[in-house]
């Protein structure tokens, strides 16, 4: 089952090394972090080539394109093959906003100071 035929989307992301246990897969789809073509995925959904794929891995949207669809796991170089990685890429780290610090023993923050942490956080 190579090629063009539809293939379940657990089954894929395993097969392409989304995720290094098919279990792995399964439960992430139902969480909720797995969307073929907008709309969440269950488990057993059939993906074919052209679908487009969205996985949140460790917090992080992956975006990706079927080009092939893949039952068992294969190399490396063939799962890249079989995969068109859109994801776009991550910011730089200069424009990652700094957390404020502590100096250590300082104790708990007061009041005033949490509530100037919460604005520096964004919260």
């Amino acid at each position: 089952m190579n090629g063009d035929s539809p293939v379940r989307i657990d089954a894929w992301l395993w097969a392409v090394r989304q995720f290094k246990t098919r279990s792995a897969a399964t439960a992430a789809c139902r969480a909720g972090h797995v969307r073929v073509n907008g709309e969440r995925a269950k488990a057993a959904q059939p993906v074919r080539p052209g679908d487009e794929v969205r996985v949140r891995i460790s917090g992080f949207d992956r975006q990706l394109v079927v080009r092939r669809t893949l039952v068992k796991r294969v190399s490396a170089a063939l799962a890249a093959e079989a995969v068109d990685d859109r994801t776009p890429p991550p910011p730089p780290r200069e424009t990652v906003a700094a957390v404020g610090t502590r100096d250590r023993g300082a104790g708990r923050p007061t009041k005033r100071e949490r509530r100037d942490l919460d604005r520096l956080r964004g919260r």
